[in-house]
């Protein structure tokens, strides 16, 4: 009996362990499937690594705007006539304009010295594709072809045009003069933040084709005189210019070494500028000097860091607003915002004009000072564009100088006797009406005054 309970034992152990057996290689496939899958996850996930990793060029940096500063008015980062780089290639109502870009690639290889031919343009352009490429922040997707293409006649069409314009050698059937709105639209255009070629570019291709004349005359000002019935003023080139964006706020700017040290606290007027007259303060158009021949001449300040406060008088360069001066002036603090985090100058300088504009009375002003040269036509334009400009501007220091500036100006109309004066200016001399009453009741109290004491002094008798 006992060896029959013996058998019994050892015959469900051996099927227990038969059924375990039978039960492994299950197991084993379900989780050699797992593995795998998991495998191809970690694979999955580092490609993702991989490819989110955007490379950093060392030599310029081009951005698409952000959008809460594009949601504010986006037609002023947004090119309509001509594409440049990558950022709106390929649109379809850039398609009549990529044919006028052959044809000035034509005309310029005709004027090209050294018999460059396309070959060697085409292989110069290739070597610089892996440096041109990390200056844009969004990832590009033209395939390498395409790509050098790209850029090879966008940065002919330029070069081209600006020889075009030095020279004036315009065939009378070039597009340039038969639509005669065409050139403004596309100089404007070439100087949008997401419309830029890396400036590199376009001057090692001006070097390699014109070796004679780059030579004499620099791309920097070549692009000077293209573009220099803006509000810009010239100086000599220095430091590494990242594309026609930067160079226009580099133009708008002091020499670098002249830049003031930047105050970490911001502080901006709180009275405008028609308080700030009724309180004493008086208005003029900054100047510089600019030799001519033997001499200095001293004309109007374009520079808009000539901006200054001293013995009561408040100096502001000369504004020009013209149809594009609001495109300019928010690619530049576009461009600030994305690549000056810590040197926003420009910026500075727009949003302390914010704060002295507040009304169409404080454009008049300015207008009659000579400050303001108004090319819209409307003074609520200004205003209004002024106004608008800081929608979506971040800030974490200030232009030192001007920090002081801003202190100075609310000290100024904060002493008490200044703003007694400010009060009497504006409730009882701001217009020619209220001005004679106030005159006449001054008088009349003064007369009254003077008759009531002669009537005292004839009731008193004199001893």
């Amino acid at each position: 009996m006992e060896n029959s309970a013996s058998g019994q034992i050892q015959q469900e152990a051996n099927s227990s362990i038969k059924n375990e057996n039978t039960e492994i290689p299950v197991e084993s496939r379900t989780l050699s499937g797992n593995e795998n899958q998991n495998e191809q996850l970690v694979i999955d996930i580092e490609t993702m690594l991989r490819t989110s990793e955007i490379p950093v060029s060392d030599k310029c940096r081009i951005y698409r705007v952000p959008d809460h500063l594009r949601k504010w008015n986006g037609e002023a980062y947004t090119p309509h006539v001509i594409s440049i780089g990558p950022y709106h290639h390929n649109k379809e109502k850039f398609q009549k304009m990529e044919k006028y870009k052959v044809r000035y690639f034509k005309s310029f290889m005709q004027r090209a010295e050294n018999e460059i031919n396309l070959e060697n343009l085409v292989i110069n352009i290739r070597k610089m594709e892996d440096i041109i490429r990390p200056c844009y922040v969004d990832t590009v997707q033209l395939e390498r072809d395409d790509f050098v293409k790209m850029i090879m006649l966008d940065a002919t069409f330029i070069l081209e045009l600006f020889l075009k314009d030095k020279s004036k050698e315009w065939t009378e059937d070039d597009p340039m003069l038969v639509e005669t709105w065409l050139q403004d639209k596309v100089a404007g255009e070439l100087l949008l933040l997401e419309n830029q070629l890396p400036f590199f570019v376009i001057k090692k291709i001006y070097h390699l084709a014109l070796p004679s004349y780059s030579n004499s005359l620099s791309l920097i000002q070549l692009t000077f005189d293209y573009f220099g019935h803006l509000n810009i003023h010239n100086k000599a080139p220095e430091g590494e210019i990242k594309h026609f964006t930067d160079l226009l706020r580099f133009f708008a700017l002091p020499p670098h070494d002249k830049l003031p040290q930047r105050n970490p606290k911001d502080v901006f007027p709180k009275y405008s500028v028609t308080q700030l007259r009724e309180a004493g303060v008086k208005f003029e158009v900054a100047t510089q000097l600019r030799e001519g021949g033997v001499k200095f001449d001293v004309e109007p300040s374009t520079c808009v860091l000539d901006l200054s406060f001293k013995e009561g008088v408040l100096k502001i360069p000369l504004l020009d607003f013209q149809d594009s001066t609001e495109v300019h002036v928010r690619n530049i603090m576009a461009l600030e915002q994305c690549s000056y985090e810590i040197n926003r100058y420009f910026t500075d300088f727009y949003l302390i004009l914010d704060g002295l504009i507040n009304t169409d009375k404080d454009v008049d002003l300015l207008s009659d000072k000579g400050i303001i040269v108004n090319s819209l036509g409307d003074n609520n334009a200004i205003t209004s564009m002024i106004n608008n400009l800081n929608r979506g501007i971040y800030r974490c220091n200030m232009n030192s100088n001007l920090y002081r500036l801003c202190e100075e100006l609310n000290a100024f109309y904060e002493k008490p006797w200044q703003r007694w004066k400010a009060l009497l200016r504006h409730e009882y001399f701001s217009t020619p009406w209220r001005a004679a009453s106030t005159i006449a009741a001054i008088l009349l109290l003064v007369l009254t005054l003077i008759q009531t004491v002669c009537s005292i002094i004839q009731i008193v008798p004199i001893a």
